[in-house]
């Protein structure tokens, strides 16, 4: 054995806190959004409270945490991790209005103009390539009514 062998063996893993800037509405939004969906797929538990489940996936989304780090400070895998991530996108995902009944309430509402702004939003990924860019895209529709 080596010596560098031997410093590996008796090693252990180092986790950190940092403190995320979160508004507790937010956070409660994502658990009840979890709650719901829970309770409508009848599911009688996860590993983790969905209090907790919504900020890991919180700072893996806003702040960017890689999911290998979250999954080990909080005991679970990152593959669940990952699941979680994926579902609750889908959660939030399902309740975002489709372009097609935004632009029918635009047009209810006598709209002949609709501005679509949409905003590229840097990221910093710790996956694929390294000259590989990858971006959050913003997008926000606005509604003009004609002047009579």
């Amino acid at each position: 054995m080596t010596r560098t062998e031997a410093r590996t063996e008796d090693t252990c893993p180092l986790v950190y806190q940092c403190r995320l800037s979160l508004s507790t509405s937010t956070v409660n939004h994502l658990a009840d959004v979890l709650r719901r969906h829970l309770k409508a797929i009848r599911s009688r538990w996860r590993i983790l409270p969905p209090g907790k489940i919504a900020v890991i996936v919180l700072a893996v989304l806003r702040h960017d945490q890689r999911l290998a780090d979250m999954a080990g400070g909080n005991n679970v895998s990152e593959s669940t991790v990952r699941r979680w991530r994926d579902e609750l996108i889908g959660l939030l995902a399902a309740q975002a209005p489709r372009l097609g009944r935004a632009l029918e309430k635009v047009t209810k509402r006598g709209g002949e103009l609709v501005l679509i702004d949409g905003i590229f939003i840097p990221t910093q990924r710790r996956a694929g390539k390294a000259d590989q860019r990858n971006y959050f895209v913003n997008t926000t529709i606005t509604a003009c009514a004609s002047s009579p």
